[in-house]
Parts: structure tokens; sequence; C-alpha cells
């Protein structure tokens, strides 16, 4: 009790010293857990992809279109329970700033929510979607951001399908839970298709991509041969793989970018480190001759271990509470002012565990050096101490 009471006094017996080291944790925990937190959000797609789902694109890039025609064939195949396809539209809403850019998607209104039922959209909202040919679906944080509401209609400039573009919003969707992509916009690609062959385009009776749905995960990597195999000595040859796979190769598009972030927010801790044991070091060595007094008052070397090592915890244990409770606000305000970047950014349980962890960590190496010293000095040698 009587250590516990001393490791308190001198933790804040410099409160400025100890203030700035906390602080300096702090700010280390809070970049750790908001680099660590872009790392999960970068690659959130490959983690909610559903196993029971596979993506059919051109064998030769994600960029060339397939055959609209392939669809049918591709539901004959054995495994196979649904089969829906999308188009990457792309356009411009208002103009090409970041802020007004969110993914739209030309797909079949038949089978979409169908093949993707994480994404809610009431029955009526669904029907009216169906009906309507220049209707279109958006997710809730699109509505959050721009203020859309039913009934609404969304001027697009197209680039990739040139034009002037108007989508009707008649249903808004949300995800089953927060790891859902909400920022989306679905249309009929029935009227994509339409305005494409009147204008005799290249992409006339072309999909930019199938969408599986099979009914045992475990045999997704036959369906996928016998799906390829179809069209091994087509034009337009086909790779089918999991949508997890497919994720995850845009992810690896940036994956020098990924591995940095994750150096970065090391190397932060790393540094923290060094910075939490000078200060540790330096505490100590302004304490040795108290610590030779305490000795012939008859504390033992593990009373000192005790002093210096809490007081060291203590330090980093405040700091990363006080990071990581810096982080959740953070990480939702940078969410909230990039919803299309990063549809699913938060903190996640195992960061917190992880970043904590780290500072306790931190807490216990910085007093190795300071408490084996301090305990092993003779008392003698103690006293002459000058701090």
């Amino acid at each position: 009790m009587k250590v516990l009471k001393l490791i308190y006094k001198n933790l804040f017996r410099h409160k400025l010293r100890s203030f700035l080291t906390i602080l300096g944790i702090a700010v280390a925990v809070f970049m750790f857990g908001f680099v660590s937190t872009v790392v999960t959000a970068w690659s959130y797609g490959v983690d909610a992809a559903s196993a029971d789902r596979l993506i059919t694109r051109h064998a030769v890039s994600f960029i060339f279109p397939l055959p609209y025609s392939y669809r049918d064939q591709i539901a004959g195949v054995p495994g196979v329970s649904k089969v829906s396809y999308a188009t990457w539209f792309q356009g411009v809403y208002k103009d090409a700033s970041f802020q007004n850019f969110f993914p739209r998607l030309a797909c079949d209104p038949e089978t979409i929510f169908d093949v993707y039922p994480e994404f809610i959209l009431p029955p009526d909202q669904l029907a009216a979607f169906k009906k309507q040919r220049n209707a279109c679906v958006i997710g809730q944080k699109l509505v959050e951001q721009h203020g859309f509401k039913i009934g609404d209609i969304i001027p697009v400039k197209g680039d990739i399908y040139p034009g002037d573009w108007e989508f009707v919003v008649v249903g808004i969707y949300k995800g089953k839970d927060q790891t859902i992509d909400e920022t989306q916009m679905f249309f009929s690609w029935e009227y994509l298709n339409e305005r494409n062959r009147q204008a005799e385009s290249f992409a006339t009776d072309n999909v930019g991509w199938y969408i599986v749905q099979i009914a045992n995960p475990n045999e997704a990597a036959n369906v996928s041969e016998t799906v390829d195999a179809l069209y091994a000595n087509s034009s337009a040859k086909t790779k089918t793989e999991t949508e997890k796979a497919f994720q995850q190769s845009f992810v690896s598009l940036s994956g020098a970018i990924i591995t940095s972030l994750e150096v970065v927010s090391y190397v932060i801790i790393g540094i923290i480190l060094m910075v939490l044991a000078n200060t540790i070091i330096m505490s100590a060595r302004e304490r040795i001759r108290e610590y030779a007094v305490l000795r012939t008052l008859g504390f033992t070397s593990w009373h000192v271990v005790g002093l210096i090592a809490g007081e060291s915890i203590f330090t980093s244990m405040i700091g990363g509470v006080l990071g990581i409770l810096i982080t959740f606000p953070m990480a939702n305000a940078f969410g909230a002012a990039f919803p299309t970047m990063f549809p699913v950014f938060a903190v996640a349980p195992m960061t917190v565990v992880i970043a904590f962890s780290f500072s306790i960590l931190v807490g216990v190496v910085a007093a190795i050096f300071p408490s084996f010293r301090s305990a092993n000095m003779k008392i003698v040698d103690g006293l002459r101490q000058i701090g």
C-alpha cells in the first residue's frame, strides 16, 4: 500500500514532464490505432466478401466487358443457384471533385438484391425499382452526405457512356450491419443498354461482370473451372474467382502503400518507447539517493523495482487509455468526411487490444534498465550519488 502511494507521488512530482510523457504516449497510441484502422478499412471488402458468391469477369482485364448472352449459360452450370450482373458506369455528378464521387453501377433489378442480401431494401421500393426504367436505388450514406430523398432526380454527365443522364431515386438501401457499404447507386442495366443501342456503342449487349451465387461454398473451385471452361475457346474468355479473391486483387494493387502504413504504425510505437525509456531513466537517476535511503529504512530491492516499474507502467497505461479514447471520435469524424473512399471506417476491437497492449509493453520495457540498475546498486554508492 505504501509502495502504491509512493508511485502516485512520484508520478506527479514533475507535473509538466509527466503530462508531456502521457501526451506523447497518447499521441503514439492514437496514431497507431488510426493508421491500423485505415489499413483495416482499406481492405474491408475482402473481409466482408461472401463465401457463396463468385465473380466472373473478362480473363484479360476487368475493364473489358462480357457478352450478355453468357448469363443463361452460366445459370445452367451445376451448383449455380442464381446469376446477376453489373456494369461500372462512372459518370460525373455535379463536378469531378472527390466529394461528389460515389460508385454508380448498372445492374439487373430483378436479381441484384437477391445475390446481395446484406443490402436491405423495403419491398415497395424494390418493386418501384423493377418497374421504372430510369429508377435508381442509393445507399443510406449518400442520403446523409448529399441530402437525397425519394423522388429526387440525380443528373449525371456520362464519360464512359457519353450523354446527359437522369436517375430518379425510388429506393434507399441500408446495410444489415455497419460493415456493409452504403455509398453505392444502382440503376437498371436495361436503361443503359437502350441508350447504348441508340448510340451504336461498343458496349451494347455487354455487361461488366457477373455475380454468381452458388449453393455450396465448398464447390467454388469446381464451379469456377466449369464456368471458365465454357468460354475457353471464345473471343471473350472468362476468369471466375471467389468474391474474396476478386476484392483482394484490387487491394493488392495498393499493397506497398498498406505495408508502408503498417510499418509506420510500428515505428511510431518504437519511437515513443525510446522517449518513455529516456524519461524513466532520467527520473530514476534523479532518485537514486532516495531509493538508497528507502533501502536503509528496510525497503527491499523488489520495492525499488516496484516503484520504478509502477511509475512507468501507470504512465504508459494512462497515455494508452487517453490515446484510445481520442481514436474513436477522430475515426468517426474521418469516416464521415470521406464516406465514399472509406465506406466502412470503424475502429476494430483487435486494434484497441493491440494498441493498449503496446502501451503497457512500452511501460514494462522502458522500466527494465533503470529498475535493474537501481535495484542492484549498493546502498553506499546510492547515497553518494548526486542527482
